[in-house]
């Protein structure tokens, strides 16, 4: 039991860690947040939460590991390099992907009620 306490408290670490780190999870939990007003203000169903919320949690997820795995690469190799900026570049595009599908569902979401 005490393991899983601390395992916890490690995961809220990683987020603080994000939170103050990181400029774009600051903005999109910004914007997550006025989604969830505009839910709120126009009676989502509970499928309609339902996509909002994956979809929030996935580019906040994928900005987490976007930032893990740049960290890692800096910590690797903190010269330029060519794979380590494929890398980046990578992840990069899946935070990109993400938003731009997430914000597409939102459209579709919030659309249906106006």
């Amino acid at each position: 039991m005490i393991k899983l306490i601390k395992s916890f408290g490690w995961a809220m670490n990683g987020l603080r860690t994000v939170w103050r780190e990181e400029l774009n999870f600051r903005i999109e939990v910004a914007i997550a947040l006025v989604v969830v007003g505009v839910g709120v203000y126009l009676n989502f169903t509970k499928l309609e939460w339902a996509f909002i919320i994956v979809s929030i949690c996935a580019v906040l997820s994928a900005e987490m590991v976007n930032t893990a795995i740049e960290d890692l690469c800096n910590k690797i190799e903190p010269n330029t390099n060519e794979i380590i900026g494929k890398i980046k570049d990578v992840m990069g595009g899946v935070v990109l992907l993400v938003c731009i599908t997430s914000t597409i569902i939102g459209v579709m979401v919030i659309t249906n009620h106006l």
